[in-house]
């Protein structure tokens, strides 16, 4: 009687195992299934089409733009020379190297004038603000969620947001990152007294957000870093843009 009395708990608790190992995989599968991005589309004027991907309250575009005229037909003046590059204190957009067989993979570099005439991105899109910066970064980082106050400083940011935004392949030296999100963020590099042979290592994109008459906020990530670093610079520099909308 007492044998059996312990073969039955014993049973008893073989049952509960099973049942508690289905219900952590069911749970695994379905915690997966919620991390998997939405995937959706955008066109430009020019009929480039863009991959995007909701994140929290807001689409973005997982790809650079690559747009040459606004939204209103009106082109984006294209400047390839360096001297004339760093004078400018008007829209431009180039490609990188001043080779459009860069486009595909790293879109175009806009100077800040081209994001501040409100018309860059398709109609319905736009560029985003500082604060819509913040909250993709405390979105995506494992630690430091949305509202921290550590996101409101200048220099890397964050634990592991830069990582987690990398596309998984396409950066050198060993940056790809795991692009947890689908934002597949791609080093572009900038431009300003030239192009400084930093695209595949280096990204950096605009803000729409203007800090002082000289200057404004941008983000870059760096392949050595898993955070992502918030700071200002001049207008006149060449960096990468994405899109977003409301969902």
């Amino acid at each position: 009687m007492k044998i059996k009395f312990w073969y039955l708990i014993h049973e008893y608790w073989k049952v509960k195992k099973v049942t508690l190992v289905l219900f952590l995989l069911l749970l695994a599968d379905a915690w997966m299934e919620a991390q998997q991005p939405v995937i959706g589309m955008a066109k430009d004027i020019d009929g480039n089409e863009y991959k995007t991907v909701v994140i929290g309250r807001y689409e973005w575009m997982a790809e650079n733009l690559r747009a040459i005229n606004y939204n209103n037909g009106t082109p984006v003046p294209y400047e390839a020379c360096d001297s004339e590059w760093k004078g400018l204190e008007s829209d431009a957009y180039c490609w990188y190297d001043n080779d459009e067989r860069y486009s595909e993979i790293y879109g175009a570099l806009y100077n800040w004038y081209a994001v501040n005439t409100g018309n860059l991105c398709p109609a319905g899109w736009r560029v985003p603000s500082d604060d819509e910066w913040k909250y993709l970064e405390g979105y995506v980082d494992s630690i430091y969620k949305v509202g921290d106050t550590l996101w409101n400083k200048t220099g890397l940011r964050g634990y592991d947001t830069g990582r987690r935004l990398k596309a998984s392949a396409g950066w050198e030296r060993g940056g790809n990152g795991t692009d947890n999100y689908g934002f597949a963020a791609l080093p572009a590099g900038e431009r300003l007294n030239g192009f400084n042979n930093i695209a595949g290592s280096n990204g950096y994109w605009w803000t729409s957000t203007e800090h002082d008459t000289a200057t404004a906020w941008f983000r870059s990530i760096i392949y050595a870093f898993d955070e992502v670093s918030r700071d200002t610079h001049p207008k006149k520099m060449g960096f990468s843009v994405r899109c977003i909308r409301d969902r």
